[in-house]
């Protein structure tokens, strides 16, 4: 049986900034499995884009192979895609961003297409800086081929077919952060209002920025024993803090103590209110990050929010001083100026 969604909208729905409405990111209708994890973090990343005013055509989406890498079929139909091979994604999206740097480039992984085989794709894309919005969206298990345990599942999981795990999990929070990426976050599937002003920011951030999302498998891995259960992950999650994005407008200051919480009227009228951690937590000092990661863990915590920082940084295309225009638009006299512009060249070297 085969299903259509209808492509008959009401006059009146409610459109952003731009004109589009909340219709215009969909995709198509999901085959996962119902309850599955990954179509909300899709649902999420469709109301982001939406809330930013980002025109579909703006976004270029890429996946490697997974239950993860299909989702991008499920949002964003009018976005550019490319479902390239397993754990491979980095290498297409480096590519195409050094064609065409005017793109947001959403990569969207799985744990087992990063933890596993595109182990080295992950690390060199997190040390190039690259200006991408990388999304794992971590299970813990195969789902494609029945359920094995992935990397990244938990030391003492029991997983369906009740056989233990007896291999410490890879943490990829804590790898990124290790590796030196700019922008560090953990969420849940389930926390719509954590994970969709992550993704803005994500979005915003001038580098690599690496979300991982629990994303509970509910064929093969919610049930009692395992530890990225939907239940588990409820009963053990702690916020760094509670957060927000505000697009960049004037500037708004607040100053307000530790432990405290204040409210803040924005450019709209709207108000937010914001929660500080005690004073030594700092998103944008690495090392502190890297001590309330490990200390979470210790605690049988899954801690959740924006991990880490770097306010100073500096994607691929500034680091290596690339063209202001894109590669794919440029012109032939441009990229082939002739002999005389290689003889200055030459001459410079002498």
């Amino acid at each position: 049986m085969s299903f259509v969604k209808p492509v008959f909208r009401h006059p009146e729905l409610p459109t952003n900034e731009i004109g589009y409405a909340q219709a215009d990111y969909e995709g198509a209708i999901s085959t996962l499995c119902a309850g599955c994890g990954h179509d909300s973090i899709s649902a999420s990343i469709m109301e982001a884009c939406f809330e930013m005013n980002i025109e579909p055509h703006k976004i270029a989406k890429v996946s490697g192979i997974g239950c993860s890498s299909k989702a991008p079929t499920y949002f964003l139909s009018n976005s550019h895609g490319f479902n390239s091979v397993h754990g491979r994604m980095p290498s297409v999206v480096t590519g195409a961003y050094l064609a065409n740097r005017d793109l947001i480039y959403l990569g969207v992984s799985g744990d087992g297409d990063t933890a596993s085989i595109g182990m080295g794709q992950f690390v060199h894309a997190i040390r190039r800086n690259l200006n991408m919005v990388y999304i794992v969206m971590n299970n813990g298990c195969y789902g494609l081929t029945k359920g094995q345990d992935s990397a990244t599942q938990d030391l003492g999981a029991v997983n369906k077919a009740g056989v233990e795990n007896q291999f410490h999990a890879i943490d990829l929070t804590a790898l990124a952060m290790e590796q030196g990426a700019t922008f560090v976050a953990r969420s849940f599937s389930g926390d719509k209002n954590q994970l969709v002003p992550l993704l803005k920011s994500a979005m915003k951030h001038p580098g690599f920025a690496f979300i991982d999302v629990i994303s509970p498998c509910v064929t093969f891995n919610n049930h009692n024993g395992s530890k990225k259960s939907y239940q588990f992950t409820r009963d053990h999650i702690e916020a760094t803090a509670s957060i927000d994005f505000v697009p960049e407008r004037d500037e708004i200051k607040v100053d307000y103590g530790a432990g405290l919480s204040v409210h803040v009227e924005l450019h709209d009228g709207s108000v937010i209110q914001l929660q500080k951690l005690d004073s030594d937590w700092d998103p944008t000092d690495r090392s502190s990050s890297v001590r309330h990661l490990h200390t979470s863990k210790a605690e049988g915590k899954i801690l959740t929010g924006l991990l880490y920082i770097d306010p100073k940084s500096q994607e691929l295309h500034e680091l290596q001083q690339t063209s202001t225009t894109p590669l794919n638009t440029m012109r032939e006299d441009i990229l082939n100026p002739g002999e005389e512009a290689l003889a200055s060249i030459n001459q410079s070297f002498r």
